[in-house]
């Protein structure tokens, strides 16, 4: 091994949990090789596989040379026709003999950096605390992190350069890796989580998988079976989370964008990508604690005259690269671009639209996989707009006014205070990133595009009425709020945003109310329901007796009560059995962005 006395051979991880291996695939990541293989010896794993295809820049030669001295394995990815290059690596891993040997696999990019803050941050511990709760899988979410304002290109660790971060609450970023117990004889590589061969789909197999999130909850039972993301009920950061470098700095971008990626998308890396990606909302260091141990293991490799020499000149093509480009107009176009991209407000990046889900064909789906699934169809098609709900019981001073020195930020253009006694921290997050119910707020312009009068029994903080108001004027509300704290809040929320109050188009309604006699004087067109003291059967008598037909949108804490409220409200159009009901339901129920509408 030719290494420098001066820096001797590290000593390669073991782990009482046997073989860890990390998966990866890799193009053109010259400068960045050597970091990304040094933090994750220092995480632990025990094997690192790494496949390359079409490197112009040395990217496959250092990793060669990793293999020669013992650190990392090199592999070849001869890409069939008609296959992405990373479903082409996956599959050639499937038969790997160091990876079908492992007792445990990771597969994630070079752009993704371990970051684990369980015990000491190294692997063992973690899997110790995995396997004490039962778990073969830790479910790992992404964190993003952004440019943090840098725009040149430098040669330090990507680590210790990019400190800023997408909030953790930012459900755009909510995507996976799964590091899980591996047996070939089961399970077929995936690049965000595992899946099941198909021939023990319907076998006892999925019964013995255990799988966590990064806090060290259980996952939902459906994600044995579906899904690449977490959701706010699956999300969790308090044992590892995956740090997602996505973009760098913009010189760092740029030569990505002219590299291409791993998949072959064209026009991936756009100015839409960058503002999707360029996160730095809040502080996140805690990748800082692996820089002296990560440190000392690149220094041994750079030790090495070899991969010395290689990781010198992959730095030095990039860098002449930037030079030549740097004297283009498509350089400075470019970078103009990207700055306008970053001066994009989290509350209104774009996101392609995922496909429609179909709740039904889920069901009947996940129903084969797992007869004994009985209450998959609920737990599936449980609302989930990225915000965790807690109980209306909790204590909160309700008392307590807005105007208590709370800063006030913008949310779909309506100002809200930032009032600890009135939003939970979780909403807090939201509230001062710009989204809190964006998506919630963007459905409710269509939905009651066609109505005249609307009532909300339930405000909450007066966001949504706020909202409605501002779009549209022509619109005539009523928001019925039993709780005057919660009244009154509204009240200083609507008065902060100039709109008027009480009138024939707004207005705000406190205590009790006889709800034939309020729905039957105010004859609405459309109804919101987010309050939880309201009880299904309350509802379907008042509409019942009133005689109205508004249109119902579930929303907030009272999508608890989903199927109740709709069971009530197919009851009054005459659906009474089970089977009428669920086939009314199936003609009139649709799931958008987390609202039940009827």
């Amino acid at each position: 091994m030719s290494v420098n006395s001066e820096h001797p051979p590290i000593d390669r991880p073991v782990s009482r949990h046997g073989r860890i291996t990390a998966v990866s695939m890799m193009k053109d990541e010259g400068p960045y090789v050597l970091e990304w293989i040094s933090h994750h010896l220092a995480i632990g794993f025990t094997d690192i596989v790494v496949y390359t295809n079409d490197c112009t820049d040395g990217t496959d030669d250092i990793l060669i040379r990793l293999e020669e001295l013992g650190y990392a394995h090199h592999r070849r990815n001869v890409i069939p026709p008609g296959l992405k290059p990373q479903p082409s690596a996956l599959n050639y891993a499937q038969n790997d003999p160091v990876v079908r040997s492992s007792d445990w696999v990771l597969v994630f990019d070079a752009d993704e950096f371990l970051c684990i803050k369980y015990g000491d941050g190294t692997l063992s511990p973690l899997l110790d605390a995995a396997v004490e709760h039962g778990a073969n899988g830790i479910v790992i979410t992404w964190r993003m992190f952004g440019s943090g304002g840098v725009e040149d290109w430098s040669r330090d660790p990507v680590t210790e350069q990019y400190l800023r971060a997408a909030p953790q609450e930012w459900n755009k970023g909510w995507g996976v890796k799964t590091l899980f117990k591996f047996d070939p004889t089961y399970w077929k590589l995936g690049i965000h989580r595992p899946k099941i061969k198909n021939k023990w789909v319907k076998t006892e197999f999925p019964d013995t998988i255990k799988w966590i999130n990064g806090s060290g909850a259980p996952m939902e039972e459906y994600f044995r079976f579906r899904g690449w993301r977490s959701i706010s009920r699956t999300v969790g950061y308090d044992w590892v989370q995956m740090n997602h470098y996505a973009v760098k700095s913009m010189d760092s971008y740029l030569i990505r964008r002219l590299r291409g990626n791993v998949n072959s998308k064209k026009d991936k890396y756009n100015s839409d990508y960058w503002a999707l990606q360029d996160r730095n909302e809040t502080d996140d260091t805690s990748a800082l604690s692996y820089a002296p141990r990560r440190k000392k293991i690149m220094d041994t490799l750079l030790a090495d005259p070899v991969l010395h020499d290689l990781h010198i000149t992959a730095i030095q093509r990039v860098e002449a690269r930037l030079t030549e480009l740097r004297g283009t107009d498509a350089y400075h176009e470019l970078i103009a671009s990207l700055r306008d991209a970053s001066r994009v407000p989290i509350s209104e990046v774009i996101t392609t639209p995922p496909k429609p889900r179909d709740p039904a064909r889920i069901a009947e789906r996940m129903q084969k996989f797992d007869p004994k699934l009985e209450n998959l169809n609920q737990k599936i098609d449980t609302p989930d707009d990225g915000q965790k709900r807690p109980a209306r019981t909790k204590k909160r001073n309700l008392e307590q006014s807005s105007s208590d020195g709370s800063q006030w930020h913008l949310n779909s253009g309506v100002y809200l205070p930032a009032n600890r006694n009135f939003f939970t921290p979780t909403q807090l997050d939201l509230l001062t990133s710009g989204l809190l119910d964006r998506e919630l707020l963007s459905d409710l312009a269509e939905l009651l595009s066609h109505s005249q009068m609307h009532i909300e029994l339930g405000p909450g903080s007066g966001l949504r009425s706020a909202y409605l108001a501002k779009i549209r004027p022509d619109l005539r509300q009523i928001v019925q709020e039993d709780h005057s704290g919660v009244a009154n809040f509204v009240g200083s929320v609507w008065q902060k945003n100039d709109i008027p109050q009480p009138g024939a188009d707004a207005k705000i309604v406190a205590g009790k109310r006889d709800y034939v006699k309020f729905l039957a004087s105010h004859a609405p067109d459309s109804l919101l329901i987010a309050d939880t003291t309201l009880k299904p059967e309350e509802l379907q008598e008042a509409l019942a007796k009133s005689g109205c037909r508004p249109m119902v949108i579930i929303a907030g804490r009272a999508q608890a009560l989903a199927t109740e409220f709709l069971a009530s409200l197919c009851a009054i159009r005459e659906e009474n059995s089970e089977a009428a009901m669920r086939s009314k339901c199936g003609a009139c129920l649709t799931i958008s962005s987390g609202n039940l509408k009827f």
